[in-house]
């Protein structure tokens, strides 16, 4: 399983001016990359490398960021293709980007291997390439727990990024998985914007500080905006990337805390399938930044990989109707949920919180889905 580990740099001026020569000459290069790729309509990695390669020498880039640069050129049309393909692209979105090149910002991340990049994790210092030679000692941070996971499963490329005036490395790590372990029963899950999440033990994760914290952004962006300066566009892109790390700390905590429940009952986690949920509903306006803002995929994902990691196998079920059915008698109806938070059956009387009685629906669906998945194949006669 592949996880990035990203540390800060610890530059000094001259160093810092280095990297930031080395960044610009790479995505400058990379755009005139784009641009010939675009043109003569070659986009594969080994056909651009003889167009290009010996100009992006010509240019003073190394053997090796040569490489990188065609490489990042033909990965990223690569992915819009993909994404046509998969109709992610669409309309106006597919006629613009299949009307005029790919572009690289001046800051855009740049890829370094083994050859150009190497580590001195005892020393915490790195050795990089730049287009000024080769610069020794450039010392990095990093939390005791991310050092240990680069000593043990560093593997592969890093990337150089520079961002709200530091600059970062992004380092590739190969963790090995824990072989899955066979559940003695299942935790469901319930995802919701109120409690972002409801297991069936009871534990509930509740979403409004959350929430709090995005209407105070919110109204921080309003006044941003009106203001139309380039301090003012800085400054709403650096909160926005400041919301996004909460939102991804609050998921990170909440996935941590059920996997390691999961993991000390032997039991496995239940989740159900939210995937094009948004295009399914259609919420009021005043609701419409708030379900856009939900994160209820990234939940999802880092539920995922914490379990993978722990061998907690985790099954996606069907999502409809877990919170308007009663789990003792079955009968559906949306008169048993009267209110947003509470549920009550309309036939055989039992009642508590919703979130909680679709977090035991879902579980339900967990035992008698895997039970099917599990059932041995009939021998042929």
């Amino acid at each position: 399983m592949k996880l990035v580990v990203q540390v800060k740099l610890l530059s000094t001026a001259g160093q810092a001016a280095a990297l930031a020569a080395t960044l610009h000459a790479c995505n400058e290069a990379a755009d005139w990359v784009s641009r010939t790729a675009f043109e003569r309509g070659v986009f594969g990695e080994y056909a651009l490398r003889k167009l290009t390669y010996g100009e992006l020498k010509a240019r003073g880039l190394g053997a090796q960021a040569a490489q990188h640069v065609i490489k990042k050129v033909a990965d990223a049309y690569a992915t819009v293709r993909a994404s046509i393909r998969a109709g992610n692209l669409t309309g106006t979105r597919r006629i613009k980007a299949e009307s005029k090149p790919i572009s690289f910002r001046r800051w855009a991340a740049q890829p370094f291997d083994d050859r150009c990049l190497s580590w001195r994790l005892d020393a915490q210092t790195v050795s990089i390439w730049t287009t000024a030679g080769r610069m020794k000692d450039v010392r990095f941070a990093g939390s005791p727990a991310q050092l240990e996971t680069l000593r043990a499963h560093r593997q592969g490329e890093s990337d150089l990024l520079f961002r709200d005036g530091m600059w970062f490395l992004i380092a590739t790590c190969e963790i090995p998985e824990m072989p899955q372990f066979e559940p003695a029963d299942w935790i469901g899950v319930d995802r919701g914007i109120t409690n972002l999440a409801t297991t069936s033990d009871l534990d509930n994760f509740q979403g409004r500080r959350l929430q709090r914290y995005r209407r105070w952004h919110a109204s921080k962006r309003a006044e941003l905006q009106a203001r139309r300066t380039k301090s003012a566009a800085r400054r709403l892109k650096k909160r926005s990337r400041r919301e996004a790390r909460h939102a991804a700390h609050v998921n990170h905590r909440i996935a941590k805390d059920i996997v390691a429940v999961a993991e000390r009952t032997g039991r496995g986690i239940a989740l159900e399938e939210l995937h094009g949920i948004r295009d399914r509903v259609r919420p009021r306006r005043y609701q419409r930044a708030t379900q856009s803002s939900w994160p209820f995929h990234q939940l999802e994902q880092h539920i995922t990989y914490k379990a993978r990691r722990a061998g907690v196998p985790v099954l996606l079920v069907d999502a409809h109707y877990t919170s308007q059915m009663c789990p003792r008698c079955k009968h559906t109806s949306r008169s048993n949920r009267p209110t947003r938070d509470w549920f009550s059956c309309r036939r055989c009387g039992l009642a508590g919180p919703a979130d909680v009685v679709a977090a035991v629906n879902i579980r339900d669906r967990a035992r008698r889905a895997w039970v099917l998945v599990n059932v041995p194949l009939p021998m042929a006669a």
